[in-house]
């Protein structure tokens, strides 16, 4: 008989034994691995989080103490254990629970989260707030997948040297984020504590003296040692007391260590170093944990089609111009720049989970004379909003960024959306913003915008349209695909074309299909000469600050503006075909208006 059927919430392991914990986390990771090849998922990460999750909710008292994830995608095992068991098989989907901690869905998530960086600063901000109510209860942050070097981490650790107490921040160190870690900070914690020397001093002292009185002393003074000596200290000069390094897939050794340190943290705040395997108890995702940080249904490794041709394209470029150099932040994979770490290696830069440094450190090649390509998810890129500004664009420089999972993305829901980057970007002076129709659109943007000497925001979605527009006159900005008499349609981007394609067919009135392929600048005098009486634009983004409004004052006084997107929301998870057609972009709803 399984031990997971009779857990219902938090409260119900706290009288398990350890080896019935053991076969709770065997369970849950089966539990994790089914869900996700139904439904895709997040899963390396939350595989290799497994017993720590279990040890947290076995020693704490959730949801009155509160836990908050960094990087929220490592949640999964907390959700089950959280009254979520019975709903777990809906993560993801249309009406479900989502992949990501969410104020809104249950009392034990304590703060929603789907961005790195956040943990740390949230955490400190609820023990100001408990201490002046004069509350009580212990405030966990779990800090993973190569989030502390964020920089908003980074701040929120050296606020001041004083930590409030029963605060007890855990860094999951699995060696990753999305990709390798290669961030000097990563590999500088990781050293000391786990050194051999060090190691076997502790053990051998250990095993000559027992527990006798000489026995301490001299652990206390190699702990001496280690805190003169030990870059660790870092940590302990910013008022926390440094616990590190503990096997975090060993329940027994998690469970005990989070008792103590339950204990030290009423009188001084804790950080809590444990090291993970990411993709533990499935051999491809151990093996391959960046390619099984995220997987589609049926655990199917899902790289999307103009992700592949970014990396073919640079390639093609850096070839013949080994000025052009390739930069993402902590995602190789998903933006298709490992193809580009493959072949050309010298021209390949991966600054880990850290955007805003990407931007800047883009600006600073570009001002010296080389021409780097950025490539970040949409979403992600929000972060980086005033580099962008004040270090590309108000300096007029050759940067191009290329925004990967713009528009709808889907079951990552609301955290990841990429609807906001037309509407940010456009405010910004000196910024061209181009919208590539397919593949063979996104290595013709690349070509025109490394050409401009000028910043440049290419944005596209994860996989592209199988329309026939081959050529892309990028200096015009549209193409006229089907005239018309009755209906002007202005689509942005390969669904959009896709979607006033398919309208135009079954209309019963004659609509003409304009593809745009550059948002700004746009030409208004052609905007201003559409004669027909209606006229749509249709666009995965807001309508606050997007293409619609941006066109709105151009357009002839006698003809009617009708601009769908996305209404001032956040959109939740679920398939994107259920997300257009709540947002109204749907042949059903163009039909509808345009009776």
């Amino acid at each position: 008989m399984g031990v997971l059927e009779d857990i219902k919430t938090s409260s119900d392991i706290k009288q398990l034994d350890t080896n019935q914990l053991v076969v709770l986390a065997d369970e849950i990771r089966s539990q994790i691995l089914s869900v996700t090849k139904n439904n895709g998922g997040h899963l390396s990460s939350n595989l290799g989080f497994v017993e720590t999750t279990i040890a947290i909710h076995k020693v704490f008292n959730l949801p009155k103490d509160k836990l908050v994830f960094d990087v929220g995608h490592q949640c999964y095992a907390h959700k089950i254990l959280s009254g979520r068991q019975g709903a777990f098989s809906t993560i993801r989907t249309n009406g479900g629970i989502s992949g990501f901690p969410d104020i809104e869905e249950s009392p034990f998530d304590s703060f929603s989260t789907g961005h790195a960086g956040t943990s740390i600063s949230a955490c400190l901000g609820m023990c100001e707030a408990r201490d002046k109510l004069g509350e009580d209860y212990q405030v966990i942050g779990v800090v993973g997948d190569g989030s502390l070097s964020n920089g908003l981490n980074l701040e929120a650790i050296t606020s001041k040297n004083f930590k409030p107490n029963n605060l007890i921040i855990i860094l999951n160190d699995n060696g990753m984020s999305i990709s390798k870690n290669k961030n000097g900070f990563y590999k500088m914690i990781s050293k000391s504590t786990t050194k051999k020397s060090y190691r076997q001093s502790k053990r051998a002292v250990k095993r000559l003296f027992g527990n006798s009185f000489i026995s301490k002393f001299l652990s206390g003074c190699l702990n001496f040692i280690k805190r003169v000596f030990n870059i660790n200290n870092y940590f302990e000069q910013y008022g926390f007391k440094y616990v590190g390094i503990i096997d975090g897939n060993n329940i027994k050794e998690m469970t005990n260590i989070l008792s103590r340190v339950k204990e030290v943290a009423k009188e001084k705040a804790v950080f809590l170093h444990i090291k993970t395997t990411k993709g533990k108890g499935y051999n491809q995702a151990e093996e391959s944990s960046e390619m099984y940080h995220g997987v589609g249904k049926g655990h199917q490794l899902d790289s999307g089609s103009m992700s592949i041709a970014l990396g073919e394209g640079l390639n093609e470029i850096i070839a013949e111009n080994n000025k052009v150099v390739a930069i993402t932040a902590g995602m190789a994979t998903g933006t298709g720049l490992y193809k580009v770490k493959e072949k050309h290696p010298n021209n390949f830069y991966d600054v880990g989970i850290a955007e805003e440094f990407a931007v800047t450190f883009a600006s600073g090649m570009a001002i010296m004379g080389l021409k780097p390509v950025v490539a970040i998810y949409s979403t992600f890129l929000q972060r980086a909003f005033d580099q962008i500004l004040h270090d590309v664009c108000m300096q007029n420089l050759p940067v191009v960024f290329c925004l990967d999972r713009a528009g709808f993305v889907g079951q990552d829901g609301k955290t990841h959306q990429g609807l906001f980057d037309l509407s940010y970007l456009s405010q910004m002076p000196n910024i061209t913003i181009l919208t590539p129709p397919n593949q063979a659109g996104l290595t013709q943007a690349l070509n025109y915008a490394l050409q401009l000497n000028s910043p440049v925001a290419i944005r596209y979605a994860k996989n592209g349209s199988n329309n026939n527009i081959d050529m892309v006159d990028y200096k015009k900005g549209y193409k006229v695909i089907k005239e018309g008499q009755d209906i002007t349609v202005l689509a942005v981007g390969s669904k959009m074309i896709d979607l006033a394609l398919q309208f135009a067919l079954k209309s019963p009135k004659d609509v003409c299909v304009i593809a745009i392929f550059k948002v700004k600048p746009f030409d208004m005098q052609f905007v201003s000469s559409i004669k027909t009486d209606v006229l749509i634009t249709l666009e995965e983004n807001v309508l606050s600050g997007g293409f619609g409004s941006s066109i709105r004052e151009a357009v002839d006084k006698n003809v009617k503006l009708i601009t769908l997107g996305v209404n001032d929301k956040f959109v939740k998870h679920g398939d994107i075909d259920s997300q257009l057609q709540q947002c109204g972009l749907s042949v059903d709803n163009l039909l509808q208006i345009t009776r």
